[in-house]
């Protein structure tokens, strides 16, 4: 408590002398009161702690640490700073100190000027950057004698000594446990330091970019390329299975986990960065030239996502695709063979990467969409997002996972892609079907609306979109996955469900535009859906004469105090669940969770294009769908598209009153449902209907039928050619990065990095701002 000088060394070596410690340990001994205490009582002690942790890992840093003794007090420096660095970010008044000079520390470790000394943030990051690579201590030294020189560690390429092989690096290095537990204590440190972020409140203002990040992803690093390859590779290139043999983690404890896990963390954090508010050519991937130009380098001044968004050989990107599979698909594996191979954790953590590869780099992208490989990572996603449906503490997941698919649905060869037949029987919480992808993804959503948790309804519009985005592509869809479009259909349109929300008929308008999509461009092989409309035509009837006076209104409104049940599942045939799966259970009482920020709606999250005869996408200009907001629009936006402007409007309307709604003073007029209910696109629909129920209806008189296969098969050589309106234009609704989703990536990547960090609980129990730690 009393102040103690500098100069004092023998009172400060104490503090990282102890040779036998853990993080634990330090932990332990180092409780959270006695820091809080020493900031507030003798801060003096506290810089001065800091100050020469901090020159501890600089010499550890300039020396090479060569002697196990000086490994030793760096580790302890370590362990210290990543206790103690949480509680100076909480504290708004000592945020700064980090990024102040210390009297004496000189660039250049002279005499100089205190002109040119660096911010005590500046020098840990680069002892810890070096420290990264350093011979013996994080990576094999490939030294033969024993003869070194001092300067030895400046005058390394670190890039020989890259951890992993993969991107950029053919060498695989022996592995090492030792450099690896090493390693994942530096990286730990790193994360506490970029962990800034999570004691300022959530902000739109995207232009609040965290320094120690910025720093750390500059120029001013020399390690920025071999460290981010080494972090890529490391994550790519693990195997959990242990090389392939069933049950290999039981007999040797995996040192490798904790390193990806760190790494993939890490990884996230620096590459923390709104696409949306810089237009440089580099996050289309299609600059050239490196980073090591005389001139800026093009594209974000953050290395991470600069050289993420340039790795352009075909190669990598297998590398990068297959690890990312491999590792999504590692709890699915589990469901074959009980416990036979290591259980990841950090799915979340590389979802994350997966979207920013494709949303930073595109040429990735197409990679990925390129080939049937994109299935592997659809399928895990859906499983995902089918476990997690009814937890309300695994919301973030439920939002992530959904934010990629409507990312890749933007693209036409996502569509295309689905058609292929699904075979693996991942045991799933849903009913057999035999089909293809798309029959998967649409029973899974089916699910999800169905039996979600509530705080799943802003998802809907998301998830809805991805199937309309799809839906022109989709050759054949299976009899259970057409009954279920047409469930949601018959629950969204009941008449309480449009009329208790302003924006609830969007999803109804969806759904139409879904079926239109079909019916135009996939008649032929879709013979289920098309007896699925004939069988519930009276939906589409219903929809038709929508009543439109106060009274109807009102009474539509009194049925949903009858039903409080979200969605009816009754007469959604769900039929059985698949063999050796496991109902989707809530959340265990006392699990933490943190509160995430609003998504934006879907009209900011995508922009139209209309895709052309040819092929190619044109994006449509918003203020065309805006000059008609009556419906006299242009002739070439028949059937759904008409809509499009009233939906512009009514969005806007929405934000204004999404907050009346919910105390009470919306409510539905007969011009509001009018003005909707007149641009329902139900022409198609109802040609056919008109077409074919008086067909069917004679067969079933004239050959006394009831069997349904007799009638798929006239339906199947049926044709419509003709018949129907001119097919519309394909609409895809394409994701757009924008700065609301940028701000909703940071606050659930944080709060994942914050839950996960529970050995030792890092930033447990501090006054965290950017989220909320709620128990359910």
């Amino acid at each position: 408590s009393q102040p103690v000088e500098a100069t004092d060394d023998a009172f400060w070596d104490q503090f990282w002398a102890d040779t036998a410690t853990s993080v634990q340990d330090v932990f332990a001994l180092v409780p959270a009161a006695e820091i809080r205490a020493v900031r507030e009582e003798s801060p003096s002690n506290l810089a001065t702690l800091c100050y020469k942790a901090v020159e501890k890992l600089v010499q550890g840093a300039e020396s090479g640490c060569h002697t196990e003794k000086e490994r030793q007090i760096v580790l302890n420096c370590c362990r210290l700073l990543t206790r103690i660095l949480p509680y100076i970010f909480e504290d708004p008044d000592w945020r700064g100190f980090f990024w102040s000079t210390v009297p004496g520390a000189g660039r250049g470790g002279g005499d100089e000027d205190d002109e040119n000394a660096r911010p005590l943030a500046e020098s840990l990051l680069l002892a810890v950057t070096d420290l990264l690579f350093c011979p013996d201590f994080t990576v094999q030294s490939h030294r033969r004698s024993m003869v070194d020189t001092a300067e030895d560690i400046h005058s390394i390429d670190s890039c020989e000594y890259i951890w992993e092989a993969g991107v950029g690096f053919a060498h695989s290095p022996q592995p090492n446990y030792i450099h690896d537990l090493n390693r994942t204590e530096l990286l730990k440190l790193l994360l506490t330091c970029f962990s800034e972020a999570m004691y300022l409140p959530p902000s739109s203002d995207s232009s609040n970019t965290n320094p120690w990040v910025q720093f750390f992803c500059s120029t001013e690093n020399r390690h920025a390329l071999p460290l981010f390859t080494s972090l890529l590779n490391v994550v790519c290139a693990y195997d959990p299975v242990g090389y392939g043999i069933p049950y290999n983690h039981l007999l040797f404890s995996d040192y490798r986990e904790p390193l990806v896990e760190e790494a993939a963390q890490v990884l996230i954090v620096t590459l923390d960065y709104d696409s949306s508010t810089s237009s440089s050519p580099t996050v289309d991937g299609t600059t050239t030239g490196t980073a090591m130009d005389d001139v800026d380098p093009p594209g974000p001044d953050n290395l991470f996502v600069n050289y993420l968004s340039r790795i352009h050989r075909e190669e990598d990107f297998q590398f990068i695709l297959k690890g990312v599979a491999r590792l999504l698909s590692n709890p699915l594996v589990q469901t074959y063979l009980p416990n036979s191979a290591k259980k990841i954790q950090f799915h979340q953590e590389l979802l994350v990467l997966f979207w920013k590869l494709c949303d930073f780099n595109k040429k990735f992208l197409f990679f990925v969409l390129k080939s049937s490989d994109v299935l592997d990572i659809l399928v895990p996603i859906l499983y995902f997002l089918n476990d997690a449906r009814a937890d309300q503490s695994r919301v973030g997941l439920m939002h992530i996972g959904v934010f990629i698919l409507l990312l890749l649905s933007g693209e036409r060869n996502f569509g295309v892609r689905l058609n292929k037949p699904y075979s693996v029987r991942v045991p799933m919480d849903i009913p057999v079907f035999t089909g293809t992808h798309a029959d998967l993804l649409i029973i899974v959503f089916h699910k999800i609306i169905t039996s979600g948790h509530q705080r799943l309804q802003p998802l809907f519009d998301c998830l809805l979109t991805i199937v309309v985005n799809v839906s022109p592509y989709l050759k054949s869809l299976s009899m259970v996955a057409a009954n279920k479009l047409l469930h949601l259909l018959e629950a969204f349109s009941t008449t309480w469900f449009l009329f208790s929300a302003v924006q609830n008929h969007h999803l109804v308008f969806f759904l139409l535009e879904v079926f239109n999509n079909i019916i135009q461009y996939q008649f032929d092989g879709n013979s289920n859906l098309v007896y699925a409309v004939i069988r519930k035509r009276n939906v589409f009837h219903q929809l038709a004469n929508l009543p439109t006076d106060s009274q109807s209104i009102q009474k539509g409104l009194q049925r949903k105090k009858k039903t409080p049940e979200p969605i009816s599942r009754t007469n959604s045939q769900d039929g059985v669940s698949m063999e050796g799966s496991r109902p989707a259970a809530p959340a265990e009482p006392g699990t933490l969770k943190t509160s995430l920020v609003a998504t934006p709606g879907i009209d900011k999250l995508t922009e139209k294009s209309q895709v052309s005869e040819d092929g190619t996408m044109r994006s449509l200009e918003p203020e065309a769908s805006q000059l008609s907001p009556e419906g006299n629009s242009p002739a070439a936006l028949s059937d759904g598209e008409s809509w499009s402007g009233e939906a512009s409007h009514s969005r806007r309307d929405r934000r204004r009153l999404s907050s009346a709604s919910s105390s009470g003073q919306w409510t539905p007029s007969p011009d509001w449902v009018m003005s909707w209910k007149s641009k329902l696109p139900l022409q198609t629909i109802m040609r056919l209907l008109q077409v074919l129920v008086p067909q069917v209806e004679k067969i079933c008189i004239d050959k006394g039928l009831t069997d349904e296969s007799e009638i798929l098969k006239f339906l199947q050589h049926g044709t419509l050619v003709g018949l129907l309106p001119v097919p519309h234009p394909i609409l895809i609704r394409k994701y757009q990065a924008n700065s609301g989703t940028a701000m909703w990536f940071r606050t659930y990547m944080w709060g994942v990095i914050y839950l996960r960090n529970v050995d030792p609980p890092i930033w447990y129990d501090t006054d965290v701002k950017l989220f909320e730690i709620q128990r359910v």
